[in-house]
């Protein structure tokens, strides 16, 4: 993973993600941020922290990246998701607004 080039503040998320850090998870959102799970979207931080607490940070989640695409503020990492909800291998796309995530996108990798 050392040799991925992952730009902040996707790379500071991921290791968010990776510790369980549930505030870091939402604090790391606009307020009007967007998750968008495979077509279901959760607008806003408490909308964002509902569907996490059940399906993302609260099934201890942790993503590997394998692949990492940048093009502006559009952030693609692809790589392997182990949850107790969910496992295989994912898409996170990602649109950054300074430093914090405006949009996650989560697709099939």
């Amino acid at each position: 993973m050392s040799d991925l080039q992952i730009p902040e503040p996707v790379a500071g998320f991921i290791d968010t993600v990776n510790a369980h850090d549930d505030q870091g998870f939402i604090d790391a959102f606009t307020s009007d941020g967007v998750v968008d799970d495979w077509g279901r979207e959760f607008q806003g931080r408490e909308a964002i922290r509902a569907w996490s607490d059940k399906e993302f940070i609260g099934a201890t989640g942790v993503l590997t990246p394998e692949e990492v695409t940048v093009d502006g503020n559009s952030v693609t990492v692809i790589g392997d998701w182990r949850s107790t909800h969910a496992n295989g291998r994912s898409s996170f796309a990602f649109v950054t607004d300074g430093d914090k995530l405006s949009r996650m996108t989560i697709r099939e990798g």
